[in-house]
């Protein structure tokens, strides 16, 4: 019986050492919680986050289009004569201007013709001299009685046949005249030269139609889109208001144009297939970097969207619901906001619904917050415009 009251006073003092112990280490859930008892839950910690305010501003509304360049004017050189070609007088790729000499035929034969043209007008002339003076002569003799009617009509006859054949001289002098010229190929606009199709010393044929090179017009040139019928009363609106339609147009791989004109055409049907109509604008193409049958975007400035709200495009989320922007809400706590997206102006995005001008948009860390969780506002970054 001893034996056993030492033991449980035993226990009582060993029970009584270790809730003192865990007592002293701050762990009251061994010193005497209550069995069952559920530990409490620390505080989440507020995550800092940089902030941007909502921007208010007026932006330009553009419709953009996939397009392709095209010359307005493209032609095949030829030969408006027949001869052996004589030198190709710029290179292939030639920059050149209207009227420089391109090509050159051999002149020799068309200088010869020339020249006989040149000696049958002289003696057509010199026979139309002597049948003036006779007829002057019978002129006077017909006066006085001594030159019959009928010698004195064929005196009148011979003057006006020479009149006619002088004048047949003259046209044939001007056509070989102007065949002389043709053996000279110059270009008829600005423009550029392509691959020469005709080797010095080819015979080159009028009648054939011996292709020599092509000649393309680049400055300005046209880029050819097609809006969809619902977007034509809009583009239509703008030009009866104005007169005019800006027309940008971008490189693959540019985000800022480099050449700009004006909307120009409008076809007068609409394509039933598709719902699209053909458009052109004409573009200003001085530095000559757009060339014939290349694929380019081509926006249109179509109007202005006033006070538009808006926020960097880095802060937008996308989830199944759509389009969504967290806010600062009360008491720091994030709200999520699905929004409607409108048109982009840089970096910056228009939210057509979804937020006020007021909001604090969170603009970083998104993967690491949610809605309802606390956050800590950075200073507001000035988005950039």
């Amino acid at each position: 019986m001893r034996v056993l009251k030492y033991g449980a006073n035993g226990a009582l003092v060993v029970t009584a050492l270790v809730a003192a112990y865990f007592l002293a280490r701050g762990m009251p859930e061994l010193a005497g919680t209550p069995a069952g008892a559920a530990p409490a839950a620390a505080a989440p910690q507020a995550m800092p986050v940089p902030v941007v305010g909502i921007v208010r501003k007026t932006i330009p509304i553009y419709l953009e289009y996939s397009a392709r360049t095209e010359a307005i004017r493209d032609v095949t050189l030829q030969a408006k004569v027949s001869g052996y070609l004589q030198q190709q007088v710029v290179p292939d790729g030639t920059d050149v201007m209207a009227g420089d000499l391109l090509y050159r035929i051999d002149p020799s034969d068309y200088q010869a013709a020339l020249e006989l043209a040149q000696a049958q007008a002289k003696r057509d002339e010199a026979s139309l001299e002597y049948a003036r003076t006779s007829l002057d002569r019978g002129n006077d003799l017909a006066t006085s009685g001594y030159l019959a009617k009928d010698s004195f009509d064929q005196r009148t006859s011979a003057v006006r046949q020479g009149e006619a054949t002088v004048g047949m001289s003259k046209a044939t002098v001007r056509i070989a005249e102007l065949n002389l010229q043709n053996t000279e190929i110059r270009a008829p606009f600005p423009g550029r030269l392509g691959r020469n199709r005709a080797p010095e010393g080819t015979m080159v044929s009028n009648a054939a139609g011996t292709p020599l090179n092509n000649l393309v017009q680049l400055s300005p040139i046209y880029v050819t889109f097609n809006p969809n019928e619902n977007e034509l009363a809009g583009i239509q609106k703008v030009l009866l208001a104005k007169g005019k339609v800006t027309a940008e147009v971008f490189l693959p791989g540019e985000d800022e144009p480099r050449h700009s004109g004006a909307l120009t055409f409008i076809d007068n049907s609409v394509e039933r297939s598709t719902g699209t109509i053909l458009a052109r604008a004409t573009i200003e193409n001085a530095d000559r970097t757009l060339l014939p049958g290349q694929y380019v975007r081509v926006r249109l400035h179509v109007g202005e969207h006033p006070d538009a709200l808006m926020v960097p495009q880095t802060a937008l989320g996308s989830s199944q619901f759509g389009k969504y922007v967290y806010v600062v809400g009360k008491d720091n706590l994030v709200e999520q906001r699905l929004v409607s997206l409108g048109p982009v102006d840089g970096g910056l995005v228009v939210l057509s619904s979804g937020v006020s001008e007021g909001d604090q948009v969170i603009a970083g860390n998104l993967q690491k917050i949610f809605p309802g969780a606390p956050v800590q506002p950075m200073p507001e970054e000035k988005p950039q415009l």
